[in-house]
């Protein structure tokens, strides 16, 4: 599958490179962004983003070509299953911009519009406000809270909201 490069408003989604690693584990280390993507160095980024070939990763960048961040989806390819899960990071320079929103709207697009699917999903930590914020506002709807579902930065189990959006739901 060749990946596209994905033009939104205010960011191009670019297929993940190499050369990209140093800048995505320098992101990864901002405080701010370890909180949710705990124990990211150069080494594990090289190694998760280009491990699974069932994972898509593209990075964020802003108008001036700055890589800002990383989107990425997983598909469920079962016919009966149908649909995709995404996770995505910002540098805290960025957040309150509208790129965020911009990269989840643009990849959202793409996988409904472009990649058939009905049905996206996303998992943010339950406490992680400003990410729900952004996807509500591109349409996700919340589904519940699971329990305990991964560790946070200092290994404690911490809550996840479960969201979803339909392809009726785009905003």
């Amino acid at each position: 599958m060749t990946i596209p490069v994905l033009h939104g408003t205010q960011v191009t989604l670019r297929p993940v490179r190499h050369e990209d690693v140093d800048e995505l584990a320098t992101i990864l280390a901002e405080p701010e962004v370890s909180r949710w993507w705990p124990h990211y160095d150069a080494e594990r980024v090289q190694r998760d983003l280009f491990k699974s070939q069932d994972t898509t990763v593209f990075t964020i960048r802003a108008a001036d070509d700055a890589v800002v961040g990383s989107i990425q989806y997983v598909e469920e390819p079962a016919p009966d299953y149908r649909h995709a899960s995404i996770d995505v990071f910002l540098h805290p320079d960025w957040h309150g911009k509208g790129l965020g929103t911009d990269a989840v709207r643009t990849l959202v697009r793409h996988l409904i519009h472009d990649r058939g699917h009905h049905r996206l999903a996303i998992d943010p930590a339950a406490d992680n406000e400003k990410a729900i914020r952004t996807y509500r506002r591109v349409g996700f709807r919340d589904v519940g809270v699971m329990r305990q579902y991964e560790r946070n930065a200092v290994g404690e189990w911490q809550d996840c909201l479960l969201m979803d959006l339909l392809k009726s739901d785009i905003v």
